[in-house]
């Protein structure tokens, strides 16, 4: 990997984490692989499902990539059924705060998505990212094949090999199993809360401008 970001630089986050507040909304009903593949108004896709750290972040970072079409923030990971935020952030369900990525294979690889995964948080943290802590932050890929765990245990490897990171990488590899969507008001977080909300601003807003910077080559066009 030629090109790892400084750590201290995605890492400067301001004193308020993302805030663990609940409203009262519509939750999204669960959804599986079949959701997807069977659905003929789109094109072939296929499906990643990443956990590194609160997805207000993460989302607002994954949907700038040519090829991503569709990206929607939840939990899997854990053991209760249909979790809402407020229990999720307790700690006690076992899930991890993830994404739902669909993606055009013919745009945008697998090997890529998580080549932006490692670069944009830090996968040496056990259940941290910045001021985020709890097994909810965790670092974690929710395979959905047996080529996407190859290419993730090897990618994993070859980036213990390399010296990139200073210490052991603790993202965890596993099989999926289902993705709970997060409540409404969780969906597009940063498009919707940017310029409102003092997280947005001095979290996400650097963390998405550096993203950017260095990965230009590889988002939408305007």
């Amino acid at each position: 990997m030629n090109r790892i970001l400084s750590l201290g630089g995605w890492l400067v986050f301001a004193l308020t984490a993302c805030a663990q507040t609940e409203r009262t909304t519509k939750k999204i009903p669960p959804m599986e692989d079949s959701t997807v593949k069977n659905n003929p108004t789109l094109p072939a896709t296929e499906i990643a499902t990443l956990a590194n750290g609160c997805f207000w972040c993460t989302e607002a970072v994954f949907t700038s990539l040519e090829g991503v079409i569709q990206v929607t923030s939840g939990y899997t990971g854990g053991k209760t059924k249909n979790p809402t935020y407020k229990e999720v952030c307790s700690g006690e369900t076992g899930h991890a705060e993830c994404l739902q990525i669909i993606y055009d294979p013919t745009k945008i690889s697998f090997a890529e998505l998580l080549e932006v995964f490692w670069e944009t948080h830090d996968p040496t943290t056990l259940n941290r990212q910045g001021n985020d802590v709890g097994t909810q932050y965790r670092s974690g890929i929710f395979y959905h094949s047996e080529e996407q765990r190859e290419k993730a245990t090897q990618y994993k490897a070859d980036l213990y090999k390399s010296g990139a990171f200073d210490r052991p990488i603790v993202t965890e590899i596993t099989p999926f199993a289902i993705f709970y969507p997060a409540e409404n008001y969780h969906q597009q977080y940063y498009e919707m809360n940017g310029d409102s909300n003092p997280y947005c601003q001095l979290v996400i807003r650097p963390k998405l401008e550096k993203f950017r910077k260095v990965f230009k080559e590889k988002l939408k066009k305007d």
